[in-house]
């Protein structure tokens, strides 16, 4: 039989993400120390469930694993973290203690892949503004040449991430979409192999119909789509934002948006969340929704089932299936 290493869990409190088929799932690949998890390291039961943990299962709100943490915890082999980045979880401390690090993210990219693909859908039969001009028939905006529909139309997607190549995935059943992206990492071999053109940022986001960005933020993509490439698409297009706001110059957006000559499709803005009187929430060709496009109720099960299979491979001796290293934190969300 397989061990079942010790394990604590850490997350905001009230979180209710581990419920009793969770936690069963979860103690039969690892030895739960208690079922009520660390909302932070100052815990008083913290001290002694982490000098028995090997392995820390972490979500939204856990504490940096820091020295002080790793003092705490001599036996720490693996934080597995249920969600997607883990930038604000692990630290220099981490990686000197040689401690494995996993993240969900490819389980918090599935949802937001399935938030982007019904937008493109909705964008490209402009149902959203439709909606909006039967309630209000004085509101216009500028189209072009652009048309409605779901045919023969270019989607650009603004980096391979793990979202974007979820993305990629879910447009296979749709032949009619020539599918453009663009990433500095992406190679015309792996680009052969997604069933995708690799494009520049400008090229890209002057023939797309619509426009998705699934860039993490990072020094190098803040205002990536800026004035420039904005001014570059199609009178008509469709802008499409689930990763963070400041990938997108807002000012710049804000204007094409004013003007009537852009539609954009933001599940993520720059402030977030907006003002109550911000122009983004008022503007007919602006369609805004609160961050939702991650996982929400349900779909924390897949994160769930997600972090209990990185358990049982890490207990079995098998490969992480999304090993996060110190070398890639530089480049990803």
């Amino acid at each position: 039989m397989t061990r079942r290493p010790p394990l604590v869990l850490c997350h905001y409190e009230g979180l209710e993400l581990f419920d009793h088929r969770a936690l069963d799932a979860l103690d039969e690949v690892g030895e739960v120390l208690d079922p009520e998890p660390l909302p932070h390291w100052l815990d008083p039961r913290a001290a002694e469930l982490l000098a028995r943990a090997e392995v820390i299962v972490g979500h939204w709100g856990c504490g940096p694993i820091d020295a002080d943490v790793v003092a705490m915890a001599p036996n720490l082999k693996l934080f597995a973290y249920a969600a997607g980045t883990v930038k604000g979880s692990v630290t220099a401390a981490t990686w000197e203690a040689g401690i494995t690090v996993t993240s969900g993210a490819n389980a918090n990219a599935l949802p937001v892949a399935d938030y982007t693909l019904a937008m493109i859908l909705l964008a490209n039969k402009d149902v959203l503004f439709a909606r909006d001009k039967m309630r209000d028939s004085s509101i216009g905006r500028q189209l072009g040449d652009w048309q409605v529909g779901n045919w023969d139309k270019t989607i650009g997607l603004v980096s391979a991430s793990l979202v974007g190549r979820a993305v990629i995935e879910l447009l296979r059943p749709f032949p009619q979409f020539e599918v453009l992206v663009y990433d500095p990492y992406l190679d015309d071999a792996e680009a052969g192999a997604l069933g995708v053109h690799k494009a520049e940022l400008d090229k890209l986001c002057a023939r797309s119909d619509i426009v998705s960005i699934h860039a993490p933020l990072l020094p190098a993509t803040t205002g990536l789509v800026g004035a420039e490439q904005l001014a570059a698409m199609k009178t008509g297009t469709t802008l499409i934002n689930t990763a963070r706001g400041p990938v997108v110059d807002h000012g710049a957006l804000l204007a094409e948006l004013e003007a009537g000559r852009l539609y954009a499709i933001l599940d993520v803005t720059d402030p977030e969340p907006l003002p109550d009187d911000h122009r983004l929430l008022q503007l007919p060709t602006a369609y805004v929704t609160p961050h939702v496009a991650g996982s929400q109720g349900s779909e924390y099960g897949r994160m769930v089932d997600f972090v209990v299979e990185e358990v049982r491979r890490y207990a079995a001796g098998e490969p992480a299936l999304n090993e996060v290293t110190e070398a890639q934190l530089e480049r990803t969300a």
